[in-house]
């Protein structure tokens, strides 16, 4: 299965689970998930931390194919890097949505034919924020499995209409705001990193 696949590649960073999902060889996921690996740490071949991650990932995937991609970007940079790496696993119908910290409406893009959802959010909880998304209360979700919560989240984009102004993917990375953050700085990866990041995970 495809999040197995990943799992063994070291691409599933503080997951939370791997579950079923209902239907045969349908899977899901929640936790983060890699975008540019760490440097090698020893002779053993183990990597150091990641340097850039979707955080709180939600993936849906059939089979060898992605159904459903959710997470938190701290920039919206990161984008192309994820379709990069990722987008051959890519189902012509995936639900794609993501939450960013630097931008100031929702925005909609197409890339590799897929339609990509982009809401504001600085930082929070991106299950939660789903959920509010689709109207679903967590009531409605009681007494099912973990896998099951994330097939119903991405059987509600079926009939949801994302809001946000269409745009191409230049003027999205161009009406980036500044996002100030208390403390010190996250590690994450520069520019010159997500520009290197590895074309895909084969």
């Amino acid at each position: 299965m495809l999040l197995k696949t990943y799992e063994e590649k070291g691409l599933l960073f503080n997951s939370n689970f791997t579950e079923p999902a209902g239907p045969a060889d349908t899977f899901a996921y929640r936790g983060d998930l890699v975008l540019v690996e760490g440097d090698v740490a020893d002779a053993s071949g183990r990597r150091k931390p990641p340097t850039a991650t979707i955080r709180q990932s939600v993936l849906l995937a059939q089979g060898d194919k992605l159904l459903l991609a959710a997470g938190l970007f701290d920039d919206i940079a990161r984008l192309p890097v994820f379709v990069k790496r990722y987008g051959a696993d890519f189902s012509p119908e995936m639900h794609a949505v993501f939450f960013v910290s630097n931008i100031a409406k929702p925005m909609k893009l197409k890339l590799e034919g897929i339609e990509f959802a982009l809401i504001p959010l600085e930082d929070g909880m991106v299950w939660n924020e789903l959920l509010d998304e689709l109207g679903i209360e967590k009531s409605e979700l009681k007494g099912q499995s973990a896998g099951e919560k994330v097939a119903t989240v991405h059987a509600a984009f079926k009939s949801h209409a994302l809001k946000g102004a269409e745009l191409t993917l230049e003027a999205a990375l161009e009406s980036t705001i500044e996002v100030k953050r208390g403390g010190a700085a996250p590690s994450d990866a520069g520019a010159s990193d997500l520009t290197h990041a590895n074309s895909g995970h084969q």
